[in-house]
């Protein structure tokens, strides 16, 4: 029996949200936990996305580099703070996409989208003024949320840099996001071994090595097949309101499994950007 497109949707929104509580649950630096996860993603992934095995163009290369930022940065926002802060400030990539695309691509912003955007900043804002304590899963919250918002710049140029690559794209062609995700990841692994350096995996426990293999098939892998596969049957505004799960479910795992409480303001300005932007993608004219 075929699983149903909307099923794989929600699967993948979950798989993706697991993200910033089994980050937190190995014990190893930042830059390791990042450079091993997009080391396994990019093997898994080269092997199930034959699509990806292609020689890729300078384009993709560039979106590459720009995914391969946005995964390292993740991991380290989630290292330095809350998975509310890493989650929900990613969630402000709209943002910048709204920003840049009349630049870039050449489309026009409405005066519904300048509103989204005032919205989004006022929103961001109070993330800036939400000052976390240190904890034990967030040892140093400004950090986090500087790595965190570089992490929203980076996914806003992937975005960007995918839709541009899709223009002209003929059927016959290669899937560049394909493409630009294995790159990406190995990129990502890359440019974070030198600051992993020195590990030693023989003294690593072989919990932390299976939730980096978690990480990589699963949570990065795995929650991709399904995502590309969900969003050929299902809408692009469904998909996106489903797919909204995986910010709502970030933190809760996070505080169930580590106890980790965001601030109240942090909360506020996440439900505040979650619902401004199910009104914006709801409200949006169709074609």
């Amino acid at each position: 029996m075929t699983a149903s497109p909307r099923l794989l949707l929600l699967a993948a929104a979950a798989l993706f949200s697991t993200g910033g509580a089994v980050i937190k649950a190995i014990d190893l630096t930042g830059w390791q936990r990042a450079s091993f996860r997009s080391a396994i993603a990019a093997v898994f992934l080269w092997i199930v996305l034959p699509q990806a095995r292609r020689l890729p163009g300078p384009k993709t290369v560039l979106v590459a580099l720009g995914y391969a930022a946005t995964m390292v940065t993740f991991v380290l926002a989630n290292t330095y703070a809350t998975s509310a802060t890493a989650i929900f400030v990613q969630d402000l990539a709209p943002l910048f996409v709204l920003l840049l695309s009349p630049i870039l691509l050449h489309e026009k912003v409405t005066r519904r989208d300048v509103i989204f955007m005032l919205v989004l900043a006022l929103f961001f804002a109070l993330l800036v003024s939400a000052p976390e304590k240190p904890s034990p899963t967030a040892s140093d919250p400004g950090l986090g949320l500087l790595c965190a918002t570089l992490s929203c710049a980076g996914w806003a140029a992937t975005i960007l840099g995918l839709r541009l690559l899709s223009r002209g794209r003929k059927p016959a062609d290669p899937d560049p996001s394909a493409q630009a995700l294995v790159l990406g990841n190995a990129f990502a692994f890359l440019g974070a071994l030198p600051f992993a350096l020195p590990v030693s995996f023989a003294t690593t426990s072989p919990a932390d090595l299976g939730w980096l293999l978690y990480l990589g098939v699963f949570q990065i892998g795995l929650a991709y097949v399904f995502l590309t596969r969900g969003l050929r049957s299902v809408p692009a505004l469904e998909a996106s309101l489903l797919l909204m799960l995986e910010p709502v479910l970030n933190p809760l795992w996070s505080y169930l499994f580590h106890g980790e409480t965001p601030t109240p303001l942090t909360i506020l300005a996440g439900l505040g950007i979650l619902t401004a932007t199910a009104i914006h993608t709801l409200t949006s004219p169709r074609p």
